[in-house]
């Protein structure tokens, strides 16, 4: 994945309101459920707006996954903290399969996934499925006495914690960015 290549996916990309559209109204409702409950505490807010390397971000989605609607609504969240800073443009997995075979997890079509890039375009790195909040709450419900039913209500303790590892994903691509000599270079600083 060079620069060129990853400039192109991020301009063919959506930005949030765009991407909700293409979906049903059902799944609008679902993504509006979660952004509506997605803030970021005072220190969260403060971390964020503090950036100041600017980042490209491409969010490889389904607008019908149900990781997707439980994580991208905080995404967005993070992002809308420096729309100065982060710059984000949402995908559909399937109508860009050549980038997700790119980006496969465990051998799987999996999202959502989060490419992190300078602003120049240079890959930083890419995270996903599920943060380590969401896969210790799966695993809680999956590998313990019964599982909940599809489309159950998310915890808020589990938001918070999975809206915490976004933050945490989105602060290591600014640091990345930050102590990057090529960067400091160009910045002069």
């Amino acid at each position: 994945m060079n620069q060129d290549y990853l400039r192109s996916k991020y301009e063919a990309g959506l930005d949030y309101d765009a991407y909700l559209a293409t979906g049903n109204d059902n799944q609008r409702q679902s993504w509006q459920g979660i952004y509506d409950r997605a803030m970021l505490a005072d220190a969260q807010q403060t971390l964020v707006k503090s950036f100041t390397r600017t980042m490209h971000v491409i969010g490889l989605s389904g607008i019908w996954c149900g990781d997707c609607v439980q994580q991208l609504p905080l995404v967005q969240r993070i992002a809308e903290a420096n729309p100065d800073r982060i710059n984000i443009r949402y995908l559909d997995r399937d109508e860009h399969i050549d980038l997700q075979e790119k980006v496969k997890i465990n051998g799987g079509n999996r999202v959502p996934v989060l490419l992190f890039m300078a602003e120049d375009f240079e890959p930083l790195g890419w995270f996903g499925d599920r943060t380590l909040a969401r896969y210790r709450a799966v695993a809680a419900r999956q590998l313990g006495p019964s599982c909940p039913l599809p489309g159950a209500p998310v915890p808020e303790d589990e938001l918070q914690a999975t809206l915490q590892d976004w933050v945490d994903q989105f602060e290591r691509a600014h640091l990345i960015l930050r102590v990057s000599p090529r960067l400091r270079k160009k910045h002069g600083d």
